[in-house]
């Protein structure tokens, strides 16, 4: 079984995804952690990079899923991926990454192979409606811009960091901007999705319906 989760920057997924996994006792795919390790580990500037030397530096990145739920541990190269990949810097690298067709290539041939191997809940911006398009359950949640810069800067001043909430929400624009206008599986609900617009509801809400909905 496979439940994908999509949507943009700062809406949410990734703790809801991480919840509904815990309720259904399977494991939790952060795809766009994969991005964003992938980006950190290329570097800035990758996305130039021409095609044949992208996708050999590609080749050597690996990814490998452990666990279940909460305790779902993505590592990329054998190592785990931490926080060190959830700053606004490296988000910017793998949205501008996600726009070549190596990297999404590379990346959707990795899911597939771990959604393969085990049941589990996918977050992403088109794990719907290109990596998984016969997901048993299919999500897509929303939220105004200024609703997840807010969330956004309560995360990460939660972590320890700086939160700039202008700035961040002038990043989520542009990455909705770039995510939503690429030619290559721009972000969009599956045809067969389940929109939720998050902006006035509580996680629990958003849990609630979408838990609803799988169990109907």
């Amino acid at each position: 079984m496979v439940v994908t989760l999509d949507g943009p920057a700062g809406v949410g997924k990734t703790t809801l995804a991480r919840k509904v996994a815990q309720e259904l006792r399977v494991a939790f795919l952060d795809t766009g952690a994969m991005f964003r390790a992938t980006a950190l580990k290329l570097g800035e500037g990758a996305w130039d990079l021409p095609g044949e030397e992208l996708d050999r530096r590609l080749a050597g990145i690996t990814f490998s899923l452990s666990g279940m739920g909460r305790t779902s541990t993505l590592s990329c190269c054998g190592e785990p991926v931490g926080d060190e990949v959830r700053t606004e810097r490296v988000g910017m690298w793998a949205s501008h990454l996600a726009a070549r067709p190596e990297v999404r290539e590379r990346q959707k041939a990795a899911q597939r192979a771990m959604g393969a191997d085990t049941p589990l809940v996918a977050e992403g911006r088109d794990m719907g409606t290109v990596v998984f398009p016969s997901a048993a359950h299919k999500f897509f949640l929303d939220a105004d811009p200024r609703v997840r810069a807010g969330r956004r800067a309560a995360q990460l001043t939660q972590m320890g960091k700086k939160a700039d909430l202008e700035a961040i929400e002038a990043s989520i624009r542009a990455r909705d901007d770039q995510d939503r206008n690429r030619a290559i599986a721009p972000l969009i609900p599956a045809p067969d999705a389940v929109v939720i617009d998050t902006s006035g509801l509580t996680l629990d809400e958003v849990f609630g319906r979408i838990m609803r909905s799988i169990r109907s």
